[in-house]
């Protein structure tokens, strides 16, 4: 419901209105509060898997690179929501569009820096930077390749990014990844904390409304913060080393050239693009009544790709739209972009203060693993509530079964493709990769079904259920 006390209906459906600044300020906040767990988190996985080490001073070796991740975490989201909210040139749809660092390109990103990459971070970040350029170019035919991208393939793709994630929560949730000689993983004291982020994460999520619902994971991830701290499992030791002031350094970890994770990067590309496509048509819906026009889904991919390309260039991310925040322009009905953009700003400041992404990754990684479970586990759901607008006939059953069956058999017996080239070997394990093509090859291909086809369908289901 809007709350009109910060404008007129007809003002707050106007992106370029600018609410009074008592009220602009917070509801930008809030903003960042519904995206700020997402989007430090990606970096804290990858941080994790390149060995950067975990909130203690066990990873103090790593520290700075970890810290370093976070903080282009929240700089480059910032950057990039400019990009949308202020534009430049062709950049950017001018609307209320919130970035952060992208969960889908985690499938591929993982694999690069965790022993399967031929250059590991090198070859990673040069990646994201051509698939970020490709991501841009997709803006000038975007609309074009909507067809082949309808509610079935999406819908599966999300589902499958959600699955491919789900065991590195229960890992994080248990301690980390199982090592030997690491009794500790899997405890009691391990879980415990994890189980408070998830119980306050729920509870706020159902039994809450407002900011208290929308923060509901952040929230979460706080108590579950204070818990371990009283438990011993939080260490501020390497909060001192951290400075209070840094600017992003270019090319921070060089080059590579990896053409798994090049393709793979791109292939990913043209998701978060149809991501972003979705978001931006959310937000004018929600927020405005009307359809998004194509110059606004055109600056809206344009500015995905350039954000990305740009962040890869420090060493960050890719970034993409965030849903959440659409639902949260939704609920208030404030679709000023300039409050998004004082939530922008406020995300850069963030990143420019290394003692914030220090006090970050102070967190233990069992209590980042009840977050993750959650937000996971809600990559998956919105995958399946997408799949709910699938008309589920023969032929759309059957191209989920062979693509489910086939992407998460790989993924789960990897084995199975050893004597492939390794390059193929990581394209295909992900499991992300051969099911979303196989959903696209096989809808475009199969023909659609006749109306004798479905009518004699819905007559065998109703025999059936009488």
């Amino acid at each position: 419901m809007a709350d009109t006390s910060v404008g007129t209906a007809e003002q707050l459906r106007d992106p370029n209105y600018m609410p009074p600044i008592a009220d602009a300020v917070p509801l930008g906040i809030q903003h960042v509060l519904a995206m700020f767990a997402s989007n430090v988190t990606p970096s804290i996985i990858i941080a994790g898997a390149a060995g950067f080490g975990f909130g203690s001073d066990q990873g103090a070796l790593g520290f700075p690179d970890m810290t370093y991740m976070i903080q282009m975490a929240m700089l480059f989201a910032g950057i990039a929501t400019l990009f949308q909210t202020i534009g430049l040139g062709p950049v950017g749809a001018r609307l209320p569009v919130v970035q952060g660092t992208s969960f889908a390109f985690l499938p591929v990103m993982i694999p690069a820096v965790a022993g399967l990459g031929v250059d590991g971070m090198p070859g990673l970040m040069t990646g994201i930077v051509i698939g970020g350029i490709f991501h841009f170019c997709i803006g000038f035919f975007i609309g074009r390749i909507r067809f082949a991208l309808p509610p079935l393939v999406t819908g599966l793709i999300v589902l499958m990014i959600g699955l491919a994630l789900l065991k590195t929560g229960i890992q994080y949730a248990a301690g980390g990844v199982p090592l030997v000689g690491k009794p500790e993983f899997g405890t009691l004291a391990m879980w415990f904390p994890a189980l408070v982020v998830i119980v306050v994460a729920l509870a706020l999520s159902f039994f809450t409304t407002g900011l208290l619902s929308v923060a509901s994971v952040l929230i979460g991830i706080l108590a579950g913060y204070a818990v371990a701290a009283l438990m011993g499992q939080v260490s501020f030791g390497n909060v001192g080393r951290a400075s209070f002031f840094d600017l992003p350094m270019p090319f921070k970890w060089g080059f590579g050239f990896d053409p798994a994770i090049i393709v793979g990067m791109c292939f990913m590309a043209v998701i978060s693009a149809i991501e972003t496509v979705g978001d931006t048509s959310g937000i004018t819906k929600g927020g405005a009544g009307r359809e998004a026009t194509d110059k606004e889904i055109e600056g809206a991919t344009f500015a995905d790709g350039f954000g990305s390309a740009l962040a890869g260039i420090f060493g960050g991310l890719p970034n993409t739209s965030f849903s959440q925040n659409v639902g949260l322009i939704a609920m208030t009905g404030v679709m000023s972009r300039h409050v998004v953009t004082i939530g922008a700003v406020f995300l850069i400041v963030c990143g420019l203060v290394p003692k914030v992404g220090a006090v970050i990754n102070t967190v233990p990684i069992n209590v980042l693993g009840g977050g993750v479970i959650v937000m996971f586990g809600m990559v998956a759901a919105s995958g399946i509530n997408m799949l709910s607008e699938v008309a589920w006939n023969r032929r759309n059953m059957i191209i989920l079964a062979v693509s489910l069956s086939v992407g998460f058999g790989l993924q789960l017996e990897p084995s199975a493709l050893q004597h492939l080239p390794r390059t193929l070997q990581i394209l295909m394990t992900s499991g992300l990769l051969p099911a979303a093509a196989l959903s696209i090859i096989l809808n475009l291909v199969l023909p659609e079904e006749t109306a004798e086809e479905l009518a004699e369908e819905e007559a065998s289901a109703e025999v059936d259920a009488a």
